[in-house]
């Protein structure tokens, strides 16, 4: 592989690597980006980023069943929370804006992933759209992991303020980089940069200037590049203790 020709170190903590993982992966390490959590929402895309992450250094797996997939239930899933490659539940939630399965369905489902994080103390990776309300509903309910992290966040300081009393991280994609993202923008100002996580999850959701092509973790340094902005600090600075957040919340430093 080729070698890294940059000294900051990025990390995406939520991706979703596929067939050309190899390529991607080389491409990420050449600016830079050099640790990655590939995501499950199903089963078989479960599995297939656990043999990803059991081919890859510092590439790691989650294991969940995406709101989307809701209607086909959890049967199977326990088992593949007990592979090492495996370092959360997820991503895991409710999505009202697609509605792709029942919302009682997907309130179930999420349930069953929240129980099942709790259970074996595992991180919670959470995805939620037009669904706030119900979500930390069922979070109070069941009870929020010691580690969850809100990926993806589409929210404004409202929202950040009901993920940070359930003392949950929150991770900013390349959304933050639009033009009309004057609310999240909004919470990275407000968000301590001790609970804020990166990502890309590409193969979606390309940043500026990159808007309509395919995303890959490369390109997590424009986002970081904004909340540095943002945040007034050096670019350095928030690669350095975003890392640093991710392999915490991953809890990786205590697998080595």
């Amino acid at each position: 592989m080729t070698e890294k020709t940059v000294d900051v170190q990025w990390f995406d903590n939520h991706c979703h690597l596929g067939e050309d993982a190899e390529a991607i992966i080389e491409r990420a390490h050449l600016v830079g980006v050099t640790k990655m959590i590939t995501v499950g929402t199903d089963l078989a895309e479960s599995k297939a980023a656990i043999q990803i992450a059991e081919n890859f250094e510092n590439v790691w797996a989650t294991a969940g069943i995406h709101p989307h997939e809701a209607i086909h239930g959890t049967n199977g899933l326990k088992e593949l929370l007990d592979s090492p490659q495996v370092v959360a539940v997820g991503e895991a939630g409710l999505d009202f804006y697609y509605d792709h399965s029942p919302r009682n369905e997907q309130k179930e489902v999420f349930k069953e992933q929240i129980e099942l994080a709790n259970e074996k103390s595992m991180p919670l990776v959470i995805h939620t759209r037009e669904a706030w309300e119900e979500t930390f509903s069922l979070l109070d309910a069941e009870g929020t992991p010691e580690h969850t992290v809100f990926h993806c966040f589409t929210g404004g300081p409202t929202e950040l303020k009901s993920c940070l009393s359930r003392n949950a991280f929150v991770s900013f994609s390349g959304i933050a980089t639009f033009s009309t993202a004057l609310e999240v923008r909004a919470a990275i100002e407000e968000c301590p940069l001790e609970k804020l996580l990166l990502e890309t999850d590409s193969p979606y959701l390309a940043p500026v200037p990159l808007r309509g092509q395919i995303n890959e973790p490369a390109n997590i340094i424009h986002t970081g590049r904004l909340i540095a902005e943002i945040k007034s600090l050096a670019e350095e600075e928030v690669a350095s203790v975003t890392t640093q957040n991710a392999e915490r919340f991953y809890r990786l430093t205590e697998m080595n």
